[in-house]
């Protein structure tokens, strides 16, 4: 993979904390300035290589000057912070600049209406897996943005995991299965856990059974690159205990029960577009 150009990240929370550091790990970048609003939450960024951390509390210009030393710029503050900070750096960016939004809710119109037609806009929606390597992100590409443009956020973003490249329209969609897809596996691996106290185990040992079974599922899954439905077969023997647990579970209708979830969280979604 070819050395990435400079980079600013502008807001480096739990999310653009995430890729900053997977983009550090890669090798890819050298050249990075974040901006975070405390001393407090910059000056642990500061170690990192390659990295210059600028706070706003100490440096009232910093988003405009992270902007203006990189060729990509990430988005990464509060969704109802982004049309003021937009505004702010438009006039610093560098001729050819991408700008690349990971603040959810906000869309490529808003950033392209604000930044003008000479500016390079991409919408992503990664997770937090990122913080390990392991994320789902979501790639959306705005009218500017040829080929070359994605080609390079799309290598940023694989420092950090997978990339899906999907229109603009799905990316609230895809929200609702990686972007919360996280926390409906840690409800899964809470309830397989509890079911394990109630049956007298130990909470230590509950825990490492639960949580050490879908990490072994999952590295099983990505090894063998079979179907999980077929993963799922080779465990159930017919007539045996998984098939009668298994049962158990289809009757309840997991399928409708996922979709009417994720539904709620595209409902949701919409709403949080709005304003509302």
């Amino acid at each position: 993979m070819s050395a990435l150009p400079p980079i600013a990240v502008l807001g480096a929370g739990s999310m653009g904390g995430a890729i900053l550091r997977g983009v550090v790990a890669s090798g890819l970048a050298d050249r990075i300035a974040v901006t975070n609003r405390r001393v407090a939450t910059a000056a642990p960024l500061s170690a990192l290589p390659g990295v210059t951390s600028l706070a706003i509390e100490e440096r009232p210009d910093a988003n405009a000057e992270a902007a203006a030393s990189a060729d990509i710029v990430l988005v990464g503050v509060k969704p109802a912070l982004v049309p003021d900070l937009l505004a702010e750096i438009a006039p610093h960016l560098r001729p050819g600049a991408i700008v690349v939004s990971i603040a959810a809710g906000v869309t490529i119109a808003t950033f392209e209406r604000i930044l003008g037609p000479d500016v390079a806009v991409l919408r992503s929606m990664p997770n937090t897996p990122a913080l390990v390597g392991k994320a789902v992100t979501g790639l959306s590409a705005g009218s500017n943005a040829g080929p070359e443009q994605v080609a390079l956020v799309r290598a940023l973003f694989e420092t950090v995991g997978t990339v899906i490249e999907v229109p603009e329209a799905q990316i609230d969609e895809l929200s609702t299965i990686s972007g919360s897809g996280p926390a409906y596996v840690y409800l899964l691996i809470e309830a397989l856990t509890a079911a394990a106290e109630g049956k007298g185990f130990a909470r230590d040992d509950a825990r490492v059974m639960a949580e050490q079974t879908f990490i072994g599922a999952a590295a099983l899954l990505a090894a063998a690159g079979e179907d999980p439905a077929e993963l799922r077969r080779r465990v159930t023997s017919p007539a045996g205990t998984t098939e009668r647990a298994v049962a158990v579970l289809q009757d309840a209708h997991l399928d409708e029960l996922f979709a009417r979830a994720t539904d709620a969280a595209l409902v949701r979604a919409k709403e949080l577009a709005a304003g509302a």
